[in-house]
């Protein structure tokens, strides 16, 4: 039997929207998310027993949960997520523009992580986390080619993705450019730079200071490498071995943290 119109609208209505929103699950990252004032919610789903673990946090949110069976959890993800009972259906956040999460507050010198084709979702929840940690203005990263923001990414970033600004940008090195007129001094890492990184943030104290990833194996793009101010290396002990980003991350913001 054929459906009639209005079902079939409806239906493709449906999956227009759903492709627009996220679905956060575990309780850390939905707990975040219930909390965070600047998140548009819409649709929880939880067990009874992950409902007991996040009864404030929902209260507070004036949310309505569907509650689950635990043994067919309902929420449309996938079923090998460790979702803990809890998933919670987002819009995805706006951070405003470049310019404004980027510039200049308070006493420290703003420092700012750029990532060129980093599609890892759990690397770029791990550097979320870094970057909250060490107190980076935001992470950017191209709206094409990077891992977008998603129940896997949110879970890796351990709240972080409610806190830390990611902005998508159009153009990567475009952005590169406007930070450069902002004043930041761009350092690409590059493990076969002549610089270690060390060398490269000397005399940068009171300076704003890009750091620029780009994924493991290929690297930067041309332009990505072209468009920096100077190439730097993570000095390492022995011969052989290199980090993956996410570290890599991790240990330049904390060498940037320092200067």
């Amino acid at each position: 039997m054929k459906k009639p119109k209005w079902v079939i609208e409806k239906e493709q209505a449906r999956r227009a929207s759903a492709a627009e929103t996220i679905w956060l699950f575990g309780l850390h990252a939905v707990r975040d998310a219930l909390v965070n004032p600047n998140r548009i919610r819409l649709r929880l789903v939880v067990t009874k027993n992950a409902l007991d673990k996040l009864a404030i946090e929902v209260a507070a949110a004036g949310m309505e949960p569907e509650i689950s069976d635990p043994r067919k959890f309902s929420a449309p993800i996938d079923p090998a997520s460790v979702h803990q009972g809890a998933a919670l259906e987002v819009k995805a956040l706006d951070w405003g523009s470049l310019e404004e999460r980027c510039m200049a507050s308070g006493d420290l010198p703003p420092t700012v992580v750029l990532l060129d084709r980093v599609t890892d979702p759990h690397n770029v929840g791990a550097i979320l986390r870094s970057a909250e940690v060490f107190g980076a203005q935001a992470v950017i990263a191209p709206a094409r080619h990077a891992a977008p923001e998603t129940g896997a990414l949110a879970k890796t970033a351990s709240g972080a993705l409610e806190r830390q600004p990611y902005l998508r940008v159009k153009n990567l090195a475009d952005a590169m450019e406007r930070l450069q007129r902002m004043g930041y001094v761009l350092i690409g890492l590059d493990g076969s730079a002549e610089k270690t990184l060390d060398v490269a943030l000397d005399g940068l104290s009171g300076r704003p200071v890009g750091l620029v990833l780009g994924a493991e194996g290929p690297g930067m793009r041309e332009k990505t490498l072209e468009t920096c101010d100077r190439l730097a290396r993570i000095d390492a002990a022995g011969q052989f071995g290199s980090l993956n980003v996410s570290n890599a991350a991790a240990v330049a913001l904390y060498a940037a943290s320092k200067r």
